[in-house]
């Protein structure tokens, strides 16, 4: 799907950060992720939509009626990609695997080290590792403080 998808992206500047596909009973759902250097503007999301769409209905890759969101990945992003995860090292993140490791599938930690598709994460101080392949979801956390004056710190 990402085959299909980043060309049209790209031919506006912007960057996949990725696909993010979820089946339903009856419809499924199809998130497009996009990036730009200055920030991605509604503007971008709804060039991009438009065309993802018509191409979409051409090329006919979802045999279930689906809506199709296309958005930055905003300040907690998804991570989708191993790659996300290792330009992100040190960075706060939530995880949910699809399965347990060490009696759990919902860790938050700091991401320590990838090594190809083994991703560790630093738990209260214990080190967590995981396959990629195991992720069901995972995203950034970002804690914004706001001053006395409203101001972001």
């Amino acid at each position: 799907m990402e085959t299909l998808i980043e060309p049209v992206v790209q031919s506006f500047g912007c960057e996949l950060w990725g696909v993010d596909y979820r089946p339903m009973k009856n419809s499924a759902l199809l998130r497009v992720f996009i990036d730009h250097p200055d920030g991605i503007t509604l503007d971008h999301c709804s060039r991009i939509s438009y065309q993802l769409s018509g191409l979409l209905d051409v090329e006919d890759p979802i045999k279930v009626p689906y809506t199709l969101e296309v958005s930055s990945p905003g300040i907690e992003r998804p991570l989708l990609r191993p790659e996300h995860f290792s330009s992100n090292l040190g960075q706060e993140v939530k995880v949910r695997l699809k399965w347990p490791v060490e009696e759990s599938r919902n860790f938050r930690g700091i991401i320590k080290s990838v090594d190809g598709e083994i991703i560790t994460i630093l738990v209260d101080g214990k080190e967590v590792e995981f396959p990629f392949g195991a992720l069901s979801r995972g995203r950034l956390i970002v804690d914004v403080q706001v001053g006395d004056k409203g101001k972001v710190r």
